[in-house]
């Protein structure tokens, strides 16, 4: 048995047991892919994959049960590369961090910024995506940690910890009808056409809940999930843009005026997420503490030794 046939068997799973993709990912034939698959089903006695001919379909119900324990066997094995370097590479290595739009855009710069002054010897790579996206990626071991506002709590595999709160504003361009000092209603947001974020997106969810509770119907003629798409649209004229507070900027929206709408929509969110079980190096707690400074290293351990359920009511 050996670390290569068990990362044969996950990356099989993960790409939708298409060998040719699994190959690529692992940088080798598709043949050795098999061959790898092959030998560890001969060692472990078991049949782990479906076939339907050559082609593996799905897993049997031994691959099912065996398959978290290759999950945690590599996991293991990467938190002991991990630990080792932390050792003898203690402020140098890679940083991956998963971060919707919104939060790569405006929550992150000046944390990344701050950082890279402390540690100039990490790499880091910034991946986006969807919430889910995120998640996913925190899974698979592409990222070490995730940032997002929604669907982050989902999973019981993440450590979650909250971050810091925000609201969303409403955005038009200089002279539309809901600058007239008029309070800012739901009813009000209902009579023009909306542009706003795509559903999963950024607070989204609240935006649907509030006007629902409301019994009021919009009309969202376009969604994004990019906060600078919304605000291009509504400059244009096309919608009143609702997007969260942060992606606001007095001196680069220029041709925008904003409206508080912490009032209408539930105050969202935001999140910090770690798979759980993963060994996290030094400089790791570092970002997360540069980012959010409540969440210490000390808070951040803490959060991870509790279980999932204990979790759901763990706060800063």
């Amino acid at each position: 048995m050996n670390f290569q046939q068990l990362r044969s068997v996950r990356e099989a799973v993960r790409r939708g047991f298409n060998l040719t993709e699994v190959a690529q990912a692992l940088h080798t034939s598709q043949p050795g892919v098999s061959r790898q698959i092959r030998e560890l089903e001969d060692e472990l006695g078991i049949e782990l994959f479906v076939r339907v001919g050559k082609r593996l379909t799905g897993l049997t119900e031994p691959g099912t049960q065996v398959l978290p324990i290759i999950e945690r066997l590599l996991s293991d094995a990467d938190n002991l590369r991990n630990a080792a370097r932390d050792f003898s590479q203690h402020d140098a290595g890679p940083l991956a961090i998963a971060a919707t739009h919104s939060q790569a855009r405006y929550a992150l710069p000046s944390a990344v910024r701050d950082f890279r002054q402390l540690y100039p010897q990490v790499t880091m790579n910034l991946h986006q995506g969807s919430p889910k996206q995120v998640a996913e990626m925190l899974l698979s071991g592409e990222a070490d940690i995730g940032i997002a506002t929604e669907a982050l709590t989902q999973y019981e595999q993440l450590v979650t910890l909250p971050c810091y709160r925000w609201t969303h504003s409403v955005v038009v361009p200089p002279g539309h009808p809901l600058l007239d000092g008029e309070p800012l209603t739901l009813q009000r947001l209902a009579r023009f056409p909306l542009v706003t974020y795509d559903a999963g997106y950024t607070g989204r969810s609240h935006i649907d809940e509030a006007f629902a509770r409301e019994g009021v119907q919009p009309s969202i003629v376009l969604t994004a999930m990019d906060a600078d798409v919304i605000k291009t649209y509504a400059e244009l004229g096309l919608g009143v843009g609702i997007v969260a507070s942060i992606a606001f900027d007095e001196d680069r929206d220029r041709n925008l005026r904003a409206l508080d709408a912490g009032h209408l929509f539930e105050i969202n969110m935001t999140r910090l997420a770690f798979r759980r079980g993963a060994f996290l190096r030094a400089y790791v707690y570092s970002f997360i503490e540069t980012f959010a400074p409540p969440l210490t290293r000390r808070v951040v351990e803490q959060a991870a030794s509790l279980t999932p359920s204990e979790a759901e009511s763990f706060d800063i």
